[in-house]
């Protein structure tokens, strides 16, 4: 299963991607809005933390999966408690 973060803590990425590993997922982290995101791809899962990504970067991700088949999650909480519950709900 592919996995896409959005958001988050820039000090937390290679947690949030061992965390992925755990459950069998592969994982790209994007912190920050930046040029890289246009590789978004087609994942399983994108999971966005809201509470640290910006307006434009909500807005070209939904933009970016209109129109498919992507399950997307949204969490206030950038924690790993928070990307633990929503990867025991949806990579299970």
């Amino acid at each position: 299963m592919s996995v896409v973060i959005l958001g988050g803590n820039e000090c937390m990425v290679r947690e949030y991607k061992d965390l992925c590993r755990e459950y069998q997922c592969k994982a790209k982290v994007y912190p920050k809005m930046s040029g890289a995101m246009k590789n978004l791809g087609r994942p399983d899962l994108l999971v966005m933390f809201t509470g640290t990504m910006s307006h434009k970067m909500l807005r070209f991700a939904m933009n970016e999966t209109k129109g498919t088949n992507v399950r997307i999650v949204r969490s206030q909480s950038g924690s790993m408690a928070a990307l633990r519950n929503i990867l025991e709900q949806h990579a299970s």
